[in-house]
């Protein structure tokens, strides 16, 4: 052994002093490796968190949007499409009931007296008239067609009235000889500038030509009007006289209010358009591209598109409301739903940009990896400076020995590695990360754990965003639910109704749609021997249809206890709900009342379906007699009355077009046929029983389709005295 200045070389001094060299070298050593290793995986987890959150949030983001997107495009459209429909239906009822009319007058003529006609008179602008219009070079004059207009001019009255109803626009009959008379306000328009009538190519019109080709009701293209130059579509029906044609009646429907509406659907990459029978894009806002609107002669079937996806989807859409499709226009991707007018066949499509409807999530992953990136930089500056650290810690360690080495080897690697154990249990909906005392270490391992904290929080916020998007939706439809139930129980729903009356017996059942809708029935004692039914369908869906149809309820069932018979209750509350009418909201109703000890009954139809009457030991029939207008349609109408008479053992079935119009899988119609075969399986059976054979029939029918119309009914049993 040696000694220099108090150093002991080879003794139990210098092997301590080497044993304590080498165990703070190894130490540093193991301490330097699991500080890279650490940090490594740290890293790894990091990044690999990311992602799955990325990828998450991605998913949670593209399903919710997904869910809007078909909620809201298949609802608008089918609502859009059904009211477009009521116009079409409510145009061909006009021209059946101008072919009708027609039909009785030439079966026998000798009953009709001639009545007067004239030509169109400019000082009669604004006025509702009716006009003589004729061909160029025809001879008014001749003895047989001066006939025959006397005689076709007694539909002017009808004519004038049908016009000033508001449900179109003109209508008219033309003859084979080239002569019309048309019904409208527009006098003035019949003559060009020299003051001269204009003649009109009657024969020549596609309305004309297209009803008498096709034996049948017929409509045109979307066309402008020759007198006022607005848009809209023709609807024409050929009359017979025997074999021999007698007339073509028709009318007409402005059209300028939808194409205003789809004009003004473009916004943010969403618009809709409309396409006819024949594949045609009748009305769209683009200007540009396969769905632009073309004239009729150079307009593309759509059916037939080089455009593979658009072809099959336009397909689809006009035999049948479609789901969400995707479809490519024009280089452009979209979603798009389509609702056929079934009255015209023509069809609604809502279309949306795949980009717009991606917009919200790619904005979504642009910000989220923006934070992503922000704590990865702050990740990257700490981890810098910790390299520095370790470095002088490292000194330090060596300079103070084991112990300082043991103190510092656990501040730093215990929070790393209950840090590293923290991210590898993140999953699933712990994707929370929170700051702990274990990580408040006053460096930059305490930076590291702000930063990713700070990174889960906000990732947290976004799918809490997400979250309540969902949520809100959820809610609404919730909301939706108990309208419908406050609706429901504004109607009599304890039965038996009246056990203290055994001369009668009924029964009414309402079946609502997914939607809140306007059906309602009621009866009611107006005294002890008067009954007041009531089955009444408002148009529209929703809240303002349901509020609506309370208001209608109660104004009803109010005029007919006070006394009023149906038609002049109906008139009163028809005055009555046209006052401030803005959401143009009307209703249909088949009102009676009944006189218990004799049977006698006075009922009047507003527009509603026909009721269906059976005889004691006979069948359900339709009860068939010409409806007037529906109430709050126009003020100062009167409503027909019509009597009728029950003997005990008959019954009464009442009804909305909710049963009528039950559609199945295949987009079949129940229809008044089927419905009579139903209640006449057991045509004895109690009002209850009766109901439940009609319901039968119809879930049969539609076997599990979506129902969109509230299926509302109602059945008395006269039993007398």
């Amino acid at each position: 052994m040696k000694k220099i200045r108090n150093i002991v070389i080879g003794g139990i001094q210098q092997k301590v002093f080497n044993l304590v060299l080498v165990v703070i070298l190894l130490m540093m050593a193991a301490y330097t490796v699991v500080i890279i290793h650490q940090t490594g995986r740290i890293g790894s987890l990091v990044a690999e968190t990311n992602e799955r959150q990325k990828q998450s949030i991605s998913a949670i983001s593209k399903e919710t949007m997904d869910a809007v997107i078909s909620g809201s495009m298949g609802q608008s459209t089918q609502m859009e499409a059904y009211i477009a429909n009521d116009l079409f239906t409510d145009l061909a009822g006009t021209v059946n009931m101008l072919g009708n009319y027609a039909g009785n007058i030439f079966r026998v003529p000798e009953a009709y007296a001639a009545k007067p006609y004239a030509l169109p008179d400019p000082a009669l602008e604004g006025k509702i008239t009716v006009q003589l219009l004729t061909e160029a070079g025809l001879d008014t004059d001749e003895a047989a067609l001066a006939q025959r207009l006397g005689l076709v001019a007694n539909m002017s009255d009808m004519m004038k009235a049908l016009y000033a109803n508001g449900v179109v626009n003109s209508c008219y009959i033309a003859l084979p000889e080239g002569a019309m008379l048309l019904a409208d306000d527009h006098s003035a328009a019949k003559f060009a500038e020299d003051g001269t009538l204009t003649p009109i190519p009657i024969r020549e019109r596609d309305w004309y030509k297209g009803a008498v080709e096709t034996g049948r009701l017929y409509y045109t293209d979307v066309v402008q009007d020759v007198f006022t130059g607005q848009i809209g579509i023709m609807c024409a029906l050929p009359v017979y006289q025997g074999n021999r044609l007698a007339a073509v009646v028709g009318a007409d429907l402005f059209l300028d209010r939808m194409a205003a509406s789809i004009a003004s659907s473009d916004k943010s990459g969403a618009f809709n358009f409309i396409v006819n029978q024949y594949g045609h894009v009748v009305f769209s806002p683009r200007t540009e591209g396969a769905l632009r609107v073309r004239p009729p002669m150079e307009a593309e079937d759509l059916r037939n598109s080089s455009e593979e996806t658009l072809s099959a989807f336009i397909g689809s859409a006009l035999t049948g409301v479609t789901d969400v499709t995707e479809v490519s226009v024009d280089g452009q991707d979209y979603y798009m739903v389509g609702a056929p007018i079934e009255s015209v066949g023509w069809t609604v499509v809502s279309a949306v940009s795949q980009a717009s409807a991606r917009q919200p999530t790619e904005m979504l992953e642009s910000r989220y990896d923006g934070i992503v990136e922000e704590a990865m930089s702050t990740y990257r500056d700490g981890f810098g400076n910790a390299r520095c650290t370790i470095i002088v810690l490292l000194a330090v360690i060596l300079v103070l020995g084991i112990t300082g080495a043991l103190v510092l080897s656990k501040r730093i690697v215990r929070p790393l590695g209950v840090m590293t154990e923290r991210i590898q249990s993140l999953g699933g909906r712990d994707l929370q990360f929170f700051m702990e005392d274990t990580y408040r270490t006053g460096d930059e391992i305490e930076a590291l754990a702000e930063a990713f904290a700070t990174l889960s929080a906000r990732t947290l916020q976004y799918v809490d965003q997400v979250q309540r998007v969902t949520a809100e939706k959820e809610r609404l439809g919730a909301e939706l639910s108990m309208a419908r139930d406050i609706q429901a129980s504004q109607l009599p729903r304890l039965f038996p109704a009246f056990p203290n009356r055994p001369e009668f017996d009924v029964y009414a059942t309402m079946t609502p749609a997914k939607e809140v809708g306007g059906d309602f029935y009621d009866f009611f004692l107006v005294d002890d021997d008067h009954i007041g039914l009531v089955m009444a369908d408002v148009s529209g869906k929703g809240v303002p249809a349901a509020l609506f149809m309370m208001i209608a309820r109660v104004l009803i069932k109010s005029h007919l206890q006070n006394g009023e018979t149906p038609g002049e209750a109906l008139e009163n509350v028809n005055d009555q709900l046209c006052e401030g009418n803005e959401t143009e909201l009307f209703v249909t109703v088949w009102a009676a009342v009944l006189e218990i000890s004799t049977g006698k009954g006075i009922a009047a139809n507003a527009g509603h379906e026909h009721p269906a009457l059976r005889r004691a030991n006979g069948e359900y029939e339709l009860v068939v007699y010409r409806h007037s207008p529906a109430v709050a349609t126009m003020d100062g109408i009167p409503y027909k009355e019509h009597t009728f008479q029950m003997y005990p053992g008959d019954s009464l079935f009442v009804y909305t077009d909710g049963v009528a119009e039950a559609t199945s899988a295949e987009k079949e119609l129940y229809g008044t046929e089927r419905m009579l075969k139903a209640l006449n399986r057991n045509p004895d059976a109690s009002p209850e029983d009766t109901l439940r054979h009609v319901m039968d029939g119809i879930n049969a029918f539609v076997a599990g389709a979506e129902q969109f119309d509230d299926i509302t009914m109602m059945c008395l049993k006269y039993v007398g005295k």
